[in-house]
């Protein structure tokens, strides 16, 4: 903002001396328009000071991917889409074959297995039981009788999800790519952080009668913000940022909308 073009200078009237032709003296006084110098640059310093900044759902260091900010007013509708309790959407990379202590690539080793055994089959039978169980988990926290209108119509619109505070809650994960010893995974969830999706990957590997480390975390959706709206570090300028908020602003309304009325 302070890069931008600002507004031009304020201007006043002075009476400036007209010299003489010959160089003997003033001959008199003339009105002229002149800029204050008050609203000089160097004089004012900064146009704007303070922003007003706010962080959506936060990224660890280790996690890449779509990470909402809001300023001014944005802010507001930050808490508003928090409690909406929207899905965000993760691509989580696995290696299977050892274990460390905080369950990424990175931490300290400590133990190796063999991972021989297991298939894109038996890894994808595990993930429907996590599905499953997750499946239970939000049904019990979304506080809703099955059995009414009101569940089924919210069904129908894909509403029913805890709109208060709860565990994580895995409501979809699939298996992207399968190729020993690595593998990829697509999981849906809420009330996530992004060591809880590490220590999945490394209860998947236990599970498989192995072990599995995380190789990486990538947002890819933040409820109805996607990759496509993400800008690069390259695209961190005014008129981008002004791009992006316009051409999210409806979709964050209409959300609100339908979800907190």
């Amino acid at each position: 903002l302070n890069a931008a073009p600002g507004p031009a200078p304020r201007q006043h009237v002075r009476f400036l001396p007209v010299p003489a032709e010959d160089g003997s003296g003033v001959t008199g006084l003339v009105a002229t328009r002149v800029p204050m110098l008050a609203d000089h640059r160097l004089v004012r310093g900064p146009r704007f000071r303070r922003l007003k900044i706010g962080a959506g759902h936060r990224l660890d260091t280790k996690a890449s991917g779509v990470f909402v900010l809001g300023i001014g007013h944005g802010n507001k509708l930050l808490t508003d889409l928090y409690n909406c309790h929207l899905t965000k959407v993760y691509t989580v990379g696995g290696l299977f074959g050892k274990a460390t202590d905080d369950f990424s690539d990175t931490g300290k080793l400590v133990e190796k297995t063999t991972f021989d055994h297991i298939t894109r089959e038996k890894l994808e039978r595990i993930l429907a039981v996590i599905q499953g169980t997750n499946h239970k988990a939000l049904l019990m926290h979304s506080n809703i009788d099955m059995k009414t209108q009101e569940a089924y119509e919210l069904a129908v619109k894909g509403l029913i999800r805890p709109m208060g505070k709860s565990p994580p809650i895995i409501t979809a994960i699939r298996c992207l790519q399968f190729t020993l010893p690595e593998f990829q995974l697509e999981i849906h969830c809420l009330h996530e952080t992004q060591q809880y999706l590490r220590k999945i990957v490394h209860e998947i590997g236990l599970e498989l009668k192995s072990s599995a480390v995380c190789t990486q975390v990538r947002r890819i959706r933040d409820g109805v913000f996607t990759l496509n709206d993400a800008l690069l570090r390259t695209q961190w300028n005014l008129q981008s940022i002004q791009k992006a908020i316009w051409d999210c602003q409806l979709k964050v309304k209409t959300e609100l909308e339908k979800t907190l009325g």
